[in-house]
């Protein structure tokens, strides 16, 4: 007769019960837990009371659209709303796809929609309208995900992949005599805006030339080997802000007469490079740290060198040091910051421009405050995306 083996009992631990446990189990942690709660109590009242009677917000409501485009002419801000609707589209595509198992991405869109919904209430005219049509986006997208095919999720993948050309296209135009999409200088391109194109565009291209100089350090080609040491080196021996006046400043002095490259172009190849020798060390360490008998078996299979590094030993690569790739991510991100210094009107570069007008000077505080949350929400953004994508494929687990 077997005998049936029943769960172990667990306590069932009320507010109360969970308090004494965790935070007032010894006289030690009691005087901890004190005098931690005294202190967060003393900042978030003087960071309430200060955000909501002091601070003078004005200054934010009335250069909204500097920070968050800089000087992009009124006339065609159209096309960076069709560029985030496109993206609206994509992302509900990409959490109805990949998060069909995952509470979390059901949450995430009911948040977006809230909040681009809740946007949409505190705005006007037609902000409002695109603000209502993105998050009718996401949730289409989202719906349209939920039971997509391969074909579909193939579809999402391509789309990832040329919104950044496109949304750039967007941006600049066809040409200074076209009347549908006339030439928008890059001169006139700033603040949030310019920051996450150059985010974007410095992680889509550092990624791949990272991936080939990890490659390269370790190919048996002495030339390929050396010429990957010597560049990840010399870039890593530098600091981000040299390679920027180097591109700003030095570039212009050995082109020839006559000849000029965009210096948002400029800025853009200083920080690819920049980020690509970071991101080669790492994408590295992943590499060292697959076992040897993981290519022994896909000798084994029959495959050749580059079949077994691209279908077998890279993936699990890159699977691994995933954490470390997105906090390189969220550096660059935040070193965009240093463009201002060499003269771009990046999101930090337009806020000293808003400090600098007679009616909000001596403002700073708020200007930087905004600027720091808006910092603080994508960045926190980014690593919630890593976290739900190091959980859905297990890493550290299996």
């Amino acid at each position: 007769m077997s005998e049936t083996v029943l769960p172990p009992l667990t306590e069932r631990l009320t507010p109360l019960r969970w308090a004494y446990k965790n935070l007032f189990s010894t006289w030690y942690n009691a005087l901890l837990t004190i005098g931690a709660g005294a202190l967060i109590f003393w900042v978030l009242r003087g960071v309430l009371f200060w955000a909501l009677d002091t601070a003078e917000w004005r200054v934010v409501v009335v250069n909204l659209r500097l920070l968050l485009l800089g000087q992009f002419p009124i006339a065609e801000v159209w096309r960076v709303w069709l560029g985030l609707a496109l993206l609206a589209l994509l992302v509900g595509n990409s959490l109805g796809i990949w998060g069909r198992k995952a509470r979390g991405a059901g949450r995430v869109t009911i948040g977006l929609l809230v909040l681009l919904a809740a946007l949409a209430i505190v705005t006007r005219d037609n902000p409002r309208l695109w603000l209502l049509g993105m998050a009718g986006l996401v949730g289409l997208g989202w719906y349209v995900g939920r039971s997509a095919g391969k074909a579909v999720e193939r579809v999402v993948i391509a789309g990832w992949i040329i919104w950044p050309p496109v949304f750039i296209l967007l941006l600049r135009g066809l040409s200074s005599a076209s009347d549908v999409l006339p030439v928008v200088g890059t001169n006139l391109w700033g603040g949030l805006l310019l920051t996450l194109l150059l985010t974007i565009v410095g992680i889509v291209f550092s990624f791949p030339l990272g991936v080939l100089l990890a490659l390269g350090r370790r190919s048996a080609l002495p030339i390929v080997r050396w010429f990957s040491v010597a560049y990840i080196e010399l870039i890593r021996g530098v600091p981000l802000i040299t390679i920027l006046f180097m591109a700003q400043l030095m570039l212009p002095l050995f082109l020839p007469a006559g000849m000029n490259i965009d210096r948002v172009l400029r800025a853009m190849v200083a920080i690819t490079l920049f980020s690509a020798a970071y991101l080669a060390e790492n994408v590295r360490g992943g590499l060292q740290a697959i076992p040897k008998g993981q290519y022994e078996a896909a000798y084994a299979m029959g495959l050749n060198g580059m079949q077994a590094m691209g279908l077998i030993i890279l993936p699990q690569a890159l699977r691994l040091v995933i954490p470390i790739l997105v906090g390189q991510f969220i550096a660059l991100f935040k070193d965009t910051a240093l463009v201002s210094i060499v003269g771009l009107m990046d999101l930090v570069g337009i806020g000293k421009t808003v400090l600098a007008q007679p009616e909000f000077l001596g403002l700073q505080r708020e200007v930087y405050a905004f600027i720091s949350m808006l910092y603080w929400v994508l960045s926190y953004a980014m690593a919630y995306v890593s976290q739900r994508l190091e959980i859905s494929l297990g890493v550290g687990e299996r």
